[in-house]
């Protein structure tokens, strides 16, 4: 894999542990960053198989394009967006991958709705995350430096 992709990753977990992709699946990887992921993920499907890769920093975006491009890789494409608002259409994706970025979005309860609005029906949700077992202060909610890496 790409060193640009491989560095800026902030990932908590396996999303593809969950479950192995099958070639010729559609995948949508919410929060992507630089994209090592949906690099990966694409690979694991083949070339009959497609990737989108969904990200709100579009730094992030042009890293995750230029790794496919030097990957070769024409099935996986990097689209900017929220994971509040995924700019994939309804029904289209097998499998929702996801690393380190529920936990960061403002409202979980939404990412999960358009998470549940963009897969098939029976798809496969494959997040890898961490949670809080007790209730976070306010003035930690409210502490950026606290949530960013």
């Amino acid at each position: 894999m790409p060193e640009a992709s491989i560095e800026s990753l902030a990932g908590t977990g396996n999303p593809f542990s969950l479950g192995a992709l099958q070639a010729g699946e559609r995948v949508v990887d919410v929060g992507c960053g630089a994209g090592l992921d949906s690099l990966i993920a694409a690979r694991m499907l083949g070339p009959s198989g497609q990737v989108i890769g969904v990200d709100m920093t579009p730094q992030m975006l042009e890293k995750a394009r230029a790794s496919a491009a030097q990957l070769g890789l024409t099935n996986v494409e990097f689209r900017e967006g929220l994971a509040e608002e995924l700019p994939v259409p309804d029904g289209w994706a097998d499998v929702i991958i996801s690393n380190g970025v529920l936990n960061l979005t403002p409202d979980k309860a939404v990412s999960l709705k358009q998470m549940a609005r963009v897969l098939k029906p029976n798809g496969r949700l494959q997040i890898g995350d961490i949670l809080v077992d007790k209730p976070v202060p306010a003035e930690a909610r409210l502490d950026i430096d606290l949530w960013a890496g």
